[in-house]
């Protein structure tokens, strides 16, 4: 599929995008690039292959969940203004 710079105006139109009239040329053509590279990705026969989440198909090393700082929230409230019950009370933003 080939662009043209009538097709790039338009583009940037609907995207709201502000392109400088002497790149539209440049646009149409690696637009057209991008395209014909998915083109050829599409005619590619892909039955019989089970698609993969990620290309390297390894699993992440985990850590284990345990508790590995002490609570420290009356430390933390101390300092602020106004606290209810463990909550931290901060003025009404909305009407």
């Amino acid at each position: 599929m080939s662009l043209d710079t009538d097709a790039v105006k338009k583009i940037a139109h609907l995207a709201r995008l502000g392109v400088d009239p002497g790149e539209y040329e440049n646009y149409a053509r690696n637009l057209s690039d991008i395209l014909s590279f998915v083109e050829q990705l599409n005619a590619v026969d892909t039955t019989g292959i089970e698609p993969m989440a990620h290309p390297l198909e390894s699993s992440q090393r985990l850590r284990s969940d345990e508790v590995t700082e002490t609570n420290q929230r009356e430390q933390f409230q101390a300092v602020a203004p106004k606290v209810e019950a463990g909550l931290y009370l901060v003025p009404k933003v909305i009407e």
